[in-house]
């Protein structure tokens, strides 16, 4: 698949969290627009930030070059308002996709953030890339909480292939969680959205998380479904013979199940609540 790579001057790097990021953050952070990892139920796709574009989702992708000096401008800002800042990056890509390995903006704004911390920060991406940068987030979390979160789907690579055949390996996000974790950078899995999986599934993230987030694509896509339904998911599901996993109550059973494993403080269920700091 070809992707056309383009460099941008950004006018701003943070933004006003809203919608389902109301949660206690603050603003979110996307260091690039578009992603490469092409997630075919990706909600974005929906956002005026695709509708608008002739190219398909994940055949673009935007380099913010400038994401570090404004993000130390903006923080400067806010730090002379003392105002709280509770960071989601990213919220519509990954700052994680392969780009990164090369334009490092991820990075140069992990550098910035040593030097004039947030107070919170969630790093959520489906990027085994992250290890790459372990020692900044080592040295980060001294300065304020981090939480790194890392999206797994599902355990079975059959299923990730019809769904996000672009996206890193599974076993390879469970790798590199494993690693953040063992540094002793506090952990999250986002199950979002919820495919298929295993019965084993919640073995394999034993021990390698303080928290699991839960989120469906009927919940969870920002419009309870439609969007979901608009990128013909339940279609998907039917042709592979999955459709007992397409349901407006999946939430509530895998986080039933889920609750077979892990204290139930562990778990969160998106739109419903959040985990307190």
């Amino acid at each position: 698949m070809g992707i056309e790579i383009k460099e941008t001057l950004a006018k701003k790097i943070l933004t006003e969290a809203k919608g389902y990021l109301d949660v206690g953050f603050t603003h979110s952070l996307n260091p690039y627009s578009g992603c490469a990892f092409s997630c075919r139920y990706c909600y974005v796709r929906e956002m005026p930030i695709q509708k608008f574009k002739e190219i398909p989702w994940g055949e673009w992708l935007d380099i913010k070059t400038n994401a570090a000096e404004n993000y130390r401008n903006e923080m400067t800002k806010l730090r002379k308002k003392n105002q709280p800042v509770n960071i989601f990056m990213s919220s519509a890509t990954d700052p994680y996709q392969p780009i990164e390995r090369k334009a490092k903006i991820t990075q140069g704004i992990l550098e910035e953030m040593i030097k004039t911390p947030p107070d919170f920060l969630q790093i959520q991406t489906r990027g085994p890339l992250i290890l790459r940068d372990i020692e900044l987030l080592v040295k980060l979390k001294e300065k304020c909480e981090v939480l790194v979160s890392m999206t797994i789907e599902t355990d079975r690579e059959d299923i990730k292939q019809i769904f996000s055949p672009y996206a890193p390996g599974i076993k390879l996000r469970i790798k590199a969680l494993k690693e953040v974790h063992d540094r002793g950078i506090p952990t999250q899995v986002s199950i979002s959205p919820v495919l298929p999986f295993t019965p084993d599934f919640p073995k394999v993230l034993d021990g390698i998380v303080e928290h699991i987030w839960i989120d469906t694509l009927s919940i969870g896509d920002g419009s309870m479904g439609k969007r979901s339904e608009r990128l013909a998911m339940p279609k998907l599901f039917e042709e592979h013979g999955l459709s007992k996993w397409y349901r407006k109550d999946l939430h509530v059973k895998v986080e039933k199940y889920f609750n077979k494993y892990f204290r139930s403080e562990m778990i969160r269920v998106s739109k419903k609540d959040a985990f307190p700091r």
